[in-house]
């Protein structure tokens, strides 16, 4: 089956295409690099043709509110208006675990454009919601670091592992469209302050974590279940412990 992959040479787009090629299917990395450009539309009649999948993986540039809506706004229409032209039968998109939650983080407002683009384009689909990134922790630990402290919301946190995420990414692909959504979470909850806190711990950081129910995310308030699954959802095999594990073994 050839699969075309959009973000095919991203964190989760490689792992993503590694597998569906493992599992013998024409798994395509599509990028700008490679001549494929979601924006401009550029390489996509030829990407597509053929294709009876279409994964979305990918992201903005830039994560300043106005610019990450048009992004996905632009990219969106273009890709599943190519996807219609094309007769592709399935597409696939990446989005997250409680994005129409909290409607004051810009990023979050923009992946809830994107899904209701697919939603209405009649182009067959399964939108993939996962809780943040293990890979993303250090990162969202410096956005909210002032000085030597990192003030962070106790609401609870349950972040899944890369590899994770691209093996549930790649089982929707070859499935049946569901016309739904599907959730994945880390196989751990807890507090996010905590989690922070131990993985600066891990790592050798000695920034002090300081629990602040006022502490925002990006923009948005945290509240108790705002980044969690509500109901089911698909649990990441990899745990934090295996995860710096495998992180450590690579380094």
């Amino acid at each position: 089956m050839k699969i075309v992959v959009i973000g095919g040479t991203g964190l989760i787009g490689s792992k993503t295409v590694a597998i569906l090629r493992q599992g013998g299917h024409d798994a395509i990395a599509a990028s700008p690099k490679s001549g494929v450009d979601t924006i401009t539309g550029e390489g996509l009649r030829e990407a597509l043709s053929g294709a009876q999948v279409v994964v979305d993986l990918s992201n903005s540039p830039s994560f300043e509110d106005r610019a990450v809506l048009e992004f996905f706004e632009t990219s969106g229409r273009h890709l599943l208006a190519a996807e219609t032209a094309a007769g592709v039968g399935h597409h696939v998109a990446l989005s997250i675990v409680g994005t129409d939650r909290t409607p004051e983080n810009g990023y979050f407002r923009a992946k809830v454009a994107q899904e209701q683009l697919i939603k209405a384009s009649g182009v067959p689909y399964t939108i993939v919601r996962a809780t943040q990134f293990m890979e993303f922790i250090g990162g969202i630990a410096d956005s909210c670091t002032n000085g030597n402290t990192v003030r962070v919301s106790p609401g609870l946190f349950q972040p899944i592992a890369s590899d994770d995420v691209a093996a549930a990414v790649a089982d929707a692909a070859i499935a049946q469209p569901r016309n739904g959504t599907i959730e994945i979470a880390g196989p751990e909850r807890a507090p996010f302050d905590e989690i922070v806190a131990r993985y600066l711990k891990a790592v050798g950081d000695t920034r002090e974590v300081i629990r602040d129910p006022d502490a925002l995310y990006f923009g948005g308030r945290v509240e108790a279940h705002s980044l969690v699954p509500l109901g089911p959802a698909r649990l990441g095999r990899i745990d934090f412990a295996e995860w710096r594990r495998r992180s450590t073994a690579k380094a």
